[in-house]
């Protein structure tokens, strides 16, 4: 197996431990007037990156077709993974989620025709909706799975008593959620039955928008459409700042930053097996694969869980 490289929980999907977030792919920058594209896909390719994480929702499919393009044209298929997830149906501007197996069997048919192949690697629904069976929504995706237009299911966004139900027949593969040193909710709800199944776990908002990088200080500017999230609420926002710094100290030892120090204490739970930090340019894509610099020893990691309050167990 390459180096750096994981099986997916107990799916055969092989992938670099550092993937790519796909949803700023195609998003237009207001400030500098441009559109990212397949330059970020071949950029993190040639560091070795060859696990896309991609959605409908990622631009009404935008994402999902440059990724295609950029695969198809340089001939990646085979060595990339794809995941991407649907369930959103659009209703004029609005989105309305959509569970039922013929509109899921749908939704990955439009995903492979956007992604130009004949099979998708990883294909979660990506938020549940409030009135379709789950088991019989993932029943949908383990036929497909059986006709080879799929190769793994997960689902996204799915709480505790959600996800038991969608996997009653035990075709779950992996589960994308919510989960950072300071949102900590899927320790006491969604790992212990995750672990328990030996599915994979891949958290999405690993740095609690920014909160977690180090960028922030006690007296930075905050941007209007943080200010009103809980995080940043000034007593707990001083609070994990007070925190987020004594990382410094260890991403010191490794020559890294603390976004690195906070990706590879993921990295050492024992139901995560990458992760899937976002780059809005090429050189964050350089900068996402420092992480495999850091190997954090067992002091290391009980220091970050006991600085941050988390009680998961952590591999190995």
């Amino acid at each position: 197996m390459p180096k750096n490289r994981v099986n997916l929980g107990r799916t055969d999907l092989n992938v670099h431990r550092i993937g790519l977030g796909a949803n700023k792919i195609g998003k237009a920058n207001p400030d500098t007037k441009t559109e990212y594209g397949g330059e970020i896909i071949l950029s993190a390719y040639e560091q070795g990156v060859n696990f896309f994480d991609t959605a409908f929702l990622y631009g009404k499919g935008k994402s999902e077709s440059i990724i295609g393009e950029t695969v198809r044209k340089n001939k990646l298929r085979d060595q990339v993974v794809i995941a991407t997830k649907g369930a959103q149906r659009l209703l004029g501007e609005e989105f309305v989620i959509d569970n039922r197996p013929e509109f899921l069997v749908s939704q990955v048919e439009e995903s492979l025709r956007r992604l130009q192949t004949d099979y998708i690697d990883l294909y979660y629904i990506h938020f549940p909706d409030e009135t379709t069976n789950k088991a019989e929504a993932v029943g949908a995706l383990q036929r497909l799975k059986e006709a080879g237009k799929i190769r793994a299911i997960g689902v996204s966004n799915f709480s505790l008593e959600q996800l038991k139900e969608a996997d009653q027949d035990g075709y779950v593969d992996v589960v994308q959620d919510h989960y950072n040193l300071i949102q900590l909710g899927a320790e006491e709800t969604l790992l212990p039955y995750i672990k328990q199944e030996k599915m994979s776990f891949i958290p999405y908002f690993p740095f609690a928008s920014g909160l977690l990088t180090g960028k922030y200080q006690s007296d930075s500017f905050i941007p209007e459409n943080l200010a009103s999230r809980p995080q940043f609420e000034r007593e707990s926002y001083l609070a994990t700042i007070q925190k987020v710094q004594q990382l410094q100290p260890i991403a010191d030892k490794y020559q890294v930053g603390i976004p690195h120090v906070v990706l590879a204490f993921y990295l050492a739970m024992d139901c995560v097996d990458a992760v899937i930090p976002g780059a809005r340019n090429v050189a964050q894509v350089v900068d996402n694969e420092k992480t495999l610099k850091v190997t954090l020893d067992q002091a290391e990691i009980q220091a970050i869980a006991t600085l941050f309050g988390s009680t998961y167990q952590i591999k190995k």
